[in-house]
């Protein structure tokens, strides 16, 4: 690595709005840390970005000094890219601003902000747009990797509610993206990950959902989840789209609506969320209770930015973390099998494999017709490796190989990026289909050097 002299990192210091953190800084180590607690990197230098320009001024100063550069957001991302070894963190997490224009249904938003940043702001006008389903992570990563939650099923992926964006060049330039300007790059940005520039400014469009929804879970006993899985299946091919059930398998947590014998069992979870009618959604939703006999539920009323951050207690930072994913389009008897089988052998108790509906909106979408390719894809199965020290990693780790193994023959193709580890670089082309020669010729365009690298990457 180049030294970095002290006049060069007092210049850095002078020029950004925001902050520029050092190693010997004492918030170094809480700066740098992020959501996975097995990614342990040490930048040169983070610079805190106060404001769009920032970026650009981190970027010069990253490429005068012959440094990598890494991009970090919400710092959510399972691969954790977002942090680099003895280079330049542009940190963007400073930057939360999200501003709404209620009468024409638009957000623009800071790539600082999270979802919870994004939802509250919406929903003081009983807006929103589909974003995923922890409040805690970045609108930024989620959004560039295609982005998908409750609200897919009846208005697509975070992505195809994306406007426009602005975005950091890799020659430190501005450029205004959208369906009218610079539309390469506004097709490759979504799904195509942090390959093409920084985004300082998301403009999303919104929908009018209210402020609150029908949604809860529903908790069956384990020796009921292939009756259950089987049930769902069925269930799912005539669902309406105001309607998403998502499926968690993993041991019950110490939940109030259920007895204290359950906690610490291994249970199969009906996550059950509705937007539109409250009295025709209980109609919809009541078959599901009869799927087994269940050890209790808890659905109802709520706000919908309390839904949206029901699940944060069971992913909150600091542990360690390492997933496999796989697309189905449908779910044969193969695939519940190998579910049931796996979640049977779950290796610490915050372990989960869960079941992601997006079938709807997102279908309707030509592959072409953004970076993102398999619009063919109803489910999305994750399986979700979590535990807390790290002499756990090799027995968490290998159960999540061996299910994503034998699962695998049941899969439809590609991938999703955000759910990606940094191992899985052979899998990317499959990620983009036939898409993917295109995106090498925008990266060689747009970032030729691939100075933005430090993602699931697209070489130019």
């Amino acid at each position: 690595m180049k030294t970095i002299q002290n006049e060069t990192i007092e210049k850095l210091k002078t020029n950004v709005k925001g902050h520029v953190v050092l190693p010997n800084d004492p918030s170094y180590n809480e700066v740098r840390e992020i959501w996975n607690a097995m990614i342990d990197r040490k930048p040169a230098v983070i610079v805190q970005c106060g404001e769009a320009d920032d970026v650009s001024r981190a970027i010069t100063f990253a490429r005068e000094n012959g440094l990598e550069i890494s991009v970090r957001g919400g710092g959510h991302n399972i691969a954790g890219n977002a942090v680099c070894d003895r280079g330049v963190m542009i940190d963007l997490s400073p930057m939360t601003n999200v501003r709404i224009d209620a009468q024409k249904q638009r957000a623009y938003v800071e790539p600082g902000a999270t979802l919870a940043d994004f939802d509250r702001a919406a929903q003081v006008y009983g807006l929103a747009t589909p974003v995923g389903i922890n409040s805690t992570t970045g609108i930024a990563g989620l959004t560039l990797g295609g982005g998908f939650g409750w609200l897919t099923r009846k208005y697509g992926m975070t992505i195809d509610n994306l406007v426009s964006a602005e975005v950091i060049a890799a020659d430190g330039n501005k450029i205004r993206t959208s369906e009218t300007e610079n539309t390469d790059l506004f097709w490759a940005l979504r799904g195509g990950g942090g390959n093409f520039g920084v985004v300082t400014e998301f403009e999303f469009a919104l929908h009018p959902v209210g402020t609150e929804i029908l949604a809860g879970l529903i908790v069956f006993p384990f020796s009921q989840a292939k009756q259950v899985l089987t049930q769902y299946r069925k269930f799912a091919d005539s669902a309406p789209e105001e309607l998403n059930v998502w499926v968690v398998l993993r041991k019950a947590p110490p939940l109030p609506f259920l007895a204290e014998t359950v906690y610490g069992k291994e249970v199969i979870v009906l996550a059950v969320f509705y937007v539109g009618d409250i009295v025709e959604g209980e109609k919809l939703i009541e078959p599901l209770r009869g799927f087994g006999d269940a050890y209790g539920e808890h659905i109802g009323v709520q706000p919908y930015v309390q839904w949206q951050q029901a699940f944060d207690p069971l992913l909150t930072r600091g542990a360690r973390n390492y997933w496999k994913s796989h697309n189905f389009i449908e779910l044969r008897d193969g695939a519940l099998d190998a579910i049931v089988e796996s979640a049977s052998k779950l290796p610490s108790p915050q372990c989960e494999i869960f079941i992601g509906f997006i079938a709807g909106a997102a279908n309707r979408i030509p592959a072409d017709a953004t970076a993102y390719y398999h619009r063919d894809a109803k489910f999305v199965l994750n399986v979700h490796g979590r535990w807390d020290d790290a002499t756990q990693d090799q027995i968490g780790i290998v159960w999540a190989r061996e299910f994503f193994q034998v699962s695998a023959p049941y899969a439809s193709a590609g991938a999703y990026v955000n759910f990606m580890t940094e191992e899985e670089g052979e899998r990317i082309a499959a990620a983009y289909g036939s898409n993917y020669d295109r995106l090498v010729q925008i990266k060689r365009r747009y970032d030729p050097e691939n100075i933005f690298h430090l993602n699931q990457n697209i070489k130019p």
